[in-house]
């Protein structure tokens, strides 16, 4: 069994507890203080018959108490298995997304990037026991999520992606398709795809001879092309993107490229629509594929234990409540 806390920022708040009752405490000396000035202090006390010292105490604490249990309440405590391997049937998926700024421009609502993220979404939520990995890349590629059927995960990375999430900027593709080549697990063989997911401009490498060679180990190689022939501006902090000689940068699909990049990887090329993406024709082709067994890790899900404090917390604060300041008939708090 593991612990953990989804809202642990909201713990720090327990500091606030020692300080209820210091502040409690200051205030009980200053009280006494200030009667003290009155006259002797047995004189003021039956002056004051109903009034209980103690009884302040036990509320301080009552109350002290219940914030504490609220705040752990508010920072949702859970328990449960944090790893479990399963034994599953499927493909291996590798998506390659593109962050470069190009991915911006806004021929798809509300910009190529995030059209592209909620397709995947939608793609993860259709998965079975296939394994997924994401790759992102601009200049550089980088690995934003190994290969793995923890579908949680994956979108739950794929919701953190922008444009800076790789910080040199450009479109190497070739080196992307290569990285997610390394990325497969070593005991996958067969079902093994590649889904390239960008506007194909600006270049830096050889993406069709990266193709070629993943194609040479068994890897097939989806394109799907973001964008429009005729080009749009790309939005950057309120303006729009301009170039040395302060020319508005207009990016343009490079479908040409692209379509010889999924050629030589044996795989297809889809333009993506805005209704539908492209990505559900390549994963149909990908489900036919022969499908390979795997020993797959996984994050369990963990069970909410907020209810319980906040309880206990609801408790505590009516008890305060309902003792009130006065003695007790019964003398149960007197000193």
């Amino acid at each position: 069994m593991t612990y953990q806390f989804a809202q642990y920022q909201y713990l720090w708040l327990l500091l606030l507890v020692p300080l209820f009752l210091l502040g409690y405490g200051l205030w009980r000396s200053m009280r006494r203080r200030r009667l003290s000035r009155l006259g002797q202090e047995e004189l003021v006390r039956a002056l004051m018959p109903s009034w209980s010292g103690s009884k302040g105490w036990v509320r301080a604490v009552l109350f002290s108490l219940a914030t504490g249990f609220l705040v752990i309440g508010l920072a949702r405590p859970q328990i449960g298995a944090k790893l479990s391997e399963h034994k599953t049937r499927g493909a291996e998926v590798m998506i390659v997304l593109d962050v470069s700024n190009s991915m911006l421009a806004e021929d798809y609502s509300p910009n190529r990037l995030e059209r592209a993220k909620l397709a995947i979404s939608r793609i993860v939520d259709r998965l079975q026991e296939d394994r997924i990995g994401l790759i992102v890349f601009a200049g550089t590629p980088f690995v934003q999520l190994p290969i793995t059927t923890d579908y949680v995960s994956a979108k739950m990375f794929l919701g953190s992606i922008s444009t800076e999430s790789v910080p040199v900027q450009g479109t190497a593709i070739g080196d992307a398709i290569l990285t997610a080549v390394r990325g497969f697990s070593a005991d996958s063989e067969k079902s093994r795809a590649i889904i390239v997911i960008t506007d194909g401009e600006n270049h830096e490498d050889d993406p069709v001879e990266a193709a070629r060679q993943a194609a040479e180990m068994g890897i097939k190689v989806y394109v799907i092309g973001v964008g429009s022939a005729q080009g749009q501006p790309i939005p950057m902090g309120g303006d729009l993107l301009k170039d040395k000689d302060g020319s508005i940068v207009v990016t343009r699909l490079e479908e040409e490229t692209l379509r010889a990049i999924a050629q030589a990887g044996g795989g297809a090329y889809v333009h993506a629509g805005n209704e539908e993406f492209g990505l559900n024709p390549i994963i149909e082709d990908i489900r036919k594929m022969e499908a390979e067994e795997f020993n797959s890790v996984v994050f369990e899900e963990y069970n909410e234990q907020y209810m319980y404090f906040l309880g206990i917390a609801l408790l505590l604060f009516a008890l305060e409540m309902l003792l009130g300041a006065r003695k007790s008939q019964f003398r149960l708090f007197e000193r």
